[in-house]
């Protein structure tokens, strides 16, 4: 009896959970809105904001159809005139090529610097690791007159796609190595001793044994990558002054602004631009929470 009063005492204290339960689901309606609104926008037909026309006297029902995120009639024009009438299709292209370009050179030289950073001990590790922690306290866009001169005035790979690797590379490597150095400092050193002791070199161990184990933070690392690549405007913009080497994102913005309104347009290519994200998130997904997590543990 002591006990189920002590319980009914213990939940008469606890605060409803009603209010919480509205204020999650307003949160919810809140951040969802506005893909719910894009959708709306892209598989409506139509070039304008609106997603239902409002009559000149309209009534609470119009004013309620009229912000309900759902087309009046659904249809694929946006989609097709999009890569029929514009080079959408090439922008698409020059995305992914410089997106897993990025990943693959991004992945390499994080995972070989931030191993050499957590096992070996060499003079200026500490300034090393201290100057990676410092350049992710600046925004991206003081580097962009310092890029432009590199690889436009020096190097001369202004408007390639080499040139928007090296830079995507430059901006997302820090950031990475601190995240995998997390990790690896995490493996027990003893597994390497042992492969040590059997012959194994260096490079084996690295390869074989702890790139194996640290596949969830190699999966976080090659996700960041990507969306760096994939998602990024200012520098391509900046980089990239030629239409056919556009990517998508620089070439979105032609389709709102100046004297074009195609916000159906627009909204069609957004779509279509985030699917790929989309995509290796659901696919990375089992290794994200532990990679994320592990690679925040420093030892």
């Amino acid at each position: 009896m002591g006990l189920l009063t002590k319980k009914s005492r213990a939940g008469a204290d606890e605060p409803p959970h009603f209010p919480m339960h509205v204020l999650l689901v307003l949160a919810t309606l809140y951040a969802i809105y506005p893909v719910l609104w894009v959708l709306s926008i892209a598989f409506s037909g139509k070039q304008n904001l609106a997603i239902a026309d409002v009559p000149a006297n309209p009534t609470f029902w119009d004013r309620l159809r009229a912000v309900v995120p759902w087309p009046a009639e659904v249809s694929l024009s946006n989609f097709t005139s999009v890569f029929a009438d514009q080079p959408f299709a090439t922008w698409i292209v020059n995305s992914a090529v410089v997106s897993i370009a990025t990943t693959v050179v991004g992945v390499f030289l994080a995972c070989t610097a931030a191993y050499a950073f957590s096992r070996f001990r060499f003079p200026g590790r500490q300034t090393g690791m201290m100057s990676f922690l410092v350049s992710q306290m600046f925004p991206g866009t003081l580097m962009l007159i310092p890029l432009y001169i590199i690889l436009v005035k020096w190097l001369n790979l202004g408007s390639t796609r080499t040139g928007l690797v090296l830079a995507y590379s430059t901006t997302a490597i820090p950031f990475c190595v601190w995240m995998l150095k997390g990790y690896f400092d995490t493996i027990p050193r003893d597994l390497e001793e042992a492969a040590l002791i059997d012959g194994a070199s260096s490079a084996t161990i690295f390869w074989r044994i702890v790139l194996p184990l640290a596949k969830p933070a190699v999966a976080v690392t090659a996700l960041f990558s990507f969306m760096t690549g994939w998602n990024e405007f200012i520098l391509a913009a900046t980089l990239i002054d030629k239409e056919a080497m556009y990517t998508a994102p620089v070439g979105l913005r032609f389709f709102v602004g100046g004297f074009s309104q195609q916000w159906g347009y627009f909204a069609a290519g957004a779509v279509v631009v985030s699917i790929p994200v989309v995509a290796l998130f659901l696919f990375l997904q089992k290794y994200l929470v532990s990679g994320l997590t592990a690679g925040s543990v420093k030892g």
